[in-house]
């Protein structure tokens, strides 16, 4: 089974794309953020915590993170609910949660990083809290501008560490556009 990363900005497009790389080869989808989410509406004291940070665009601790993501891989497996393997979205956020999850989960084989420009983030972002039927707390403008901030910062240590697993796309196009691209790396992929 393969594992894939999927990293970019926040409103980069990973949720959209991992929508069509399941329908297409059947990776058994992660998503860090909706892990995270989870966890706060189940209104448990860990959830609680986890909604300060992130109301505040903090990052989570990488072993709460981490747990979750191993928790919910395991289920997977007991379950067989993939023959392809794991798509985890939106992780690592920065450089030490990938190095503790090849340490304590498995390698990762490949990293997709949708590339966009801080702009189009921006206005990505904006515009998905305009049009939210329910409120993120973390789609307002300052939250949004310190997200952008920090994952730039956090993003290029993960890239230029693996840069021999990263495919960098641009993912200012069309999402069928897009899709072409990550198509052109997950096709190589699987056939290896």
């Amino acid at each position: 089974m393969k594992t894939i990363w999927i990293i970019g900005g926040p409103g980069c497009g990973k949720g959209t794309q991992c929508e069509k790389i399941i329908d297409k080869y059947g990776f058994f989808h992660i998503s860090s953020g909706d892990l995270l989410r989870e966890e706060v509406a189940s209104g448990s004291s860990r959830g609680a915590s986890l909604q300060e940070l992130m109301s505040k665009g903090l990052f989570v601790p990488t072993d709460v993170v981490l747990d979750l993501i191993r928790e919910r891989m395991e289920k997977a497996k007991k379950e067989n609910a993939t023959q392809t393997g794991f798509l985890i979205d939106g992780y690592p956020r920065e450089l030490e949660q990938g190095l503790l999850f090849e340490k304590n989960v498995c390698p990762v084989d490949l990293i997709l990083f949708f590339d966009v420009s801080n702009e189009t983030l921006k206005s990505r972002l904006l515009g998905r809290a305009a049009t939210a039927i329910t409120q993120r707390a973390d789609d307002n403008e300052e939250t949004i501008k310190k997200r952008i901030e920090i994952f730039n910062v956090k993003n290029d240590q993960i890239v230029q560490h693996y840069k021999d697993k990263v495919v960098t796309i641009n993912a200012e196009g069309t999402v069928d556009s897009v899709f072409t691209e990550v198509s052109k790396a997950l096709d190589r992929l699987v056939a290896a």
